[in-house]
């Protein structure tokens, strides 16, 4: 199984290759991953440069719909000069592009199949104004969680925090989550209704979604882990921030999960 591999924002392929070392290593060598650079250059994403050196790149310096159409045009040209992939594998601003990349694709050509059968999301979640052109309704409560947990992660991220509290800058401000299986009522995803989502807007590829409780984008992964097709996808609470933890038992899992990525897309 081939993936591609796409990084956060303000970081770069090799610090993603290096941030998922741990699990890769626990994979056969069915398993290859690609890791390819933004197309843009990009300051540090906050406190990266604290532990890798530049470039940065990114793949949008803003939210605007011409900038993200824009990058889902590289991710096609790339798709077709280098794929076919099994998979995409990706992190935080990665994850923004191939979830409004597999959105778009289902509104746009809905009766062709998207270029990849698997996607890994960690950390990830959708553009509030991708999903606004999309025709999707986003509640007032859904815009502040938006904003706020993007507030939230730049400050917890910063290399004052960093040097301050180390893990513990972490913090969970979200309550209860949601299940064990990462599914919340879906009439009230942080403010989304799922109950009046379009059929069609759905991501119908096996989908791991993988994300940590006290991370403050978390409310963004758990909306984006209803895109996709209850049957056909995984969720994983590490337990951690804004991050890939590479402890023993985080790795294990997150390796067992690509494993039945794998396993799902032949059955699908």
């Amino acid at each position: 199984m081939r993936f591609l591999c796409l990084h956060g924002k303000g970081t770069s392929a090799s610090i993603f290759q290096s941030q998922t070392a741990s699990f890769r290593a626990r994979l056969n060598k069915s398993f290859s991953f690609d890791f390819v650079d933004g197309f843009l250059p990009s300051p540090a994403a906050a406190g990266i440069d604290l532990f890798y050196p530049p470039p940065y790149y990114s793949f949008w310096n803003t939210f605007a719909i011409p900038d993200v159409r824009k990058a889902h045009a590289w991710l096609r040209d790339l798709l077709a000069r280098d794929g076919p992939y099994d998979g995409v594998m990706c992190f935080s601003q990665g994850c923004s592009l191939i979830a409004s990349f597999c959105l778009y694709h289902q509104a746009e050509t809905p009766d062709e199949p998207l270029p990849f059968k698997i996607a890994i999301f960690i950390c990830g979640g959708a553009p509030m104004q991708a999903l606004e052109d999309l025709g999707i309704e986003i509640s007032q409560e859904a815009r502040d969680v938006d904003n706020k947990s993007a507030r939230a992660l730049a400050e917890q991220a910063s290399t004052d925090a960093i040097l301050k509290s180390g893990l513990d800058r972490w913090q969970n401000n979200h309550g209860a989550l949601s299940s064990p299986e990462g599914r919340l009522d879906p009439s009230n995803v942080f403010g989304l209704d799922f109950t009046k989502m379009p059929l069609h807007l759905r991501i119908k590829i096996p989908t791991v979604h993988v994300y940590g409780n006290k991370d403050p984008r978390c409310p963004a992964s758990l909306q984006l882990s209803h895109f996709s097709d209850p049957r056909l996808t995984k969720t994983y609470d590490h337990g951690g921030g804004h991050e890939v933890p590479r402890n023993a038992e985080v790795s294990e899992k997150i390796a067992q999960l690509v494993e039945w990525s794998a396993v799902a897309a032949r059955v699908a």
